[in-house]
């Protein structure tokens, strides 16, 4: 038997019950929930990049599960309900599409960005976020990602390098202060170059089309994949503890274990 929406949100108001409920659920708050939240949209991430979707089908669960706890929350407090929430949802998704539910139409995918990016700013001014381009951006969002829409924000009032050359230029720049910091021995110093320097990266990745985010999640992979092959290839030349290996050793493993993976691909 298929169940519905109604249903989970009645399982929900019975683990807020304050007589019959769960003690874990009842003691929860918007604050004590908002890292599960992440956890579980990360944990969606993962099960796509798993190529996992019988996981996947889970991990959504889970987080509209999160959804629904905040209903409940809001519910609870007379602030919304699940049903509040899909109202404002529908509303703004036809809002923000008039070429699709109403008789707007633009040239070309670039006009139609700008439209949205137009309505976007519109709602921001709506909800008193102040005059600032750079309003709204979330502060816990992952660095990363964060860095990529605060530079976005940036580029709608022009400030934005013309091509991907000009934050090369800007990488180097900032790697060279990385250094003079090192060699000052400037702890404070090198953090704040350290930040330029992946702020300038995610630069680079954002104007070549390429989302930093995932870029780096692909390099975290393709590092423990390789990793992993040079672990078992030294394990088949008898040497199963790595840290007892001289670090010309261990490189020299590193560098037949990417030979192995590039004739595999």
């Amino acid at each position: 038997m298929a169940h519905k929406i109604e249903e989970l949100l009645h399982i929900m108001a019975r683990l807020r019950d304050p007589g019959k409920g769960c003690p874990w659920d009842l003691k929860q708050d918007w604050n004590s929930i908002a890292p599960y939240t992440i956890e579980e949209a990360y944990e969606v991430a993962d099960a796509i990049e798993q190529g996992d979707f019988d996981e996947l089908r889970s991990e959504l669960g889970d987080l509209l599960f999160q959804v629904v706890f905040y209903a409940r929350l809001g519910e609870e407090q007379g602030r919304f309900d699940f049903d509040g929430i899909v109202d404002a949802i529908c509303e703004k998704m036809i809002r923000r599409h008039p070429h699709v539910f109403a008789d707007s139409e633009y040239e070309d995918e670039t006009a139609l960005k700008a439209a949205w990016d137009a309505e976007k700013s519109r709602e921001r001014q709506d909800r008193n976020q102040g005059s600032s381009a750079l309003e709204g951006v979330a502060l816990a969002l992952p660095a990363l990602v964060r860095a990529d829409k605060l530079q976005k924000r940036a580029a709608r009032v022009g400030f934005d390098w013309p091509d991907a050359g000009g934050a090369m230029d800007k990488l180097l720049e900032e790697l060279e202060e990385v250094q003079q910091a090192v060699e000052e021995a400037d702890a404070e110093a090198l953090k704040d170059e350290l930040g330029d320097l992946l702020f300038a990266a995610v630069n680079i990745a954002r104007l070549l089309g390429v989302d930093a985010e995932q870029a780096l999640r692909r390099g975290n992979s393709n590092f423990e994949s390789r990793f992993h092959r040079m672990e078992n290839l030294l394990r088949a030349e008898g040497h199963e503890d790595p840290a007892s290996l001289s670090l010309k050793q261990l490189e020299n493993a590193w560098e037949r274990a990417k030979a192995m993976e590039k004739m595999e691909t």
